[in-house]
């Protein structure tokens, strides 16, 4: 991913799920769409194998607190919470270069 954005931020979120994981597909895909209307939004990577790991990129630091106050969000925090993850950590990072390689 190459942004015209530099500086921006990055959310990364890691996390270990717990075995009941019904219905967290659908939320998963209801907040990336959610997430990718919010003001400030650039971009979204995922990747889970046992451990996993989304990073969402945004333009701003209060885009990124507005975005965690989104009541939906809320909600799908609260279930992850109590149903989905047996442990989560979230960091938040400032992006002030970049670059890229592709053969």
């Amino acid at each position: 991913m190459k942004t015209e954005f530099v500086p921006y931020y990055a959310v990364i979120f890691s996390s270990i799920q717990t075995d009941q994981l019904e219905g967290y597909s659908e939320m998963a895909e209801k907040m990336e769409q959610l997430a990718k209307n919010q003001p400030g939004f650039i971009a979204l990577e995922s990747a889970r194998s046992g451990l996993g790991i989304t990073v969402s990129y945004w333009k701003t630091l209060a885009d990124i607190s507005n975005w965690k106050k989104h009541s939906e969000h809320m909600i799908a925090q609260e279930l992850g919470r109590f149903n989905w993850y047996d442990w989560y950590h979230v960091r938040i990072c400032k992006v002030e270069r970049e670059y890229t390689f592709q053969n």
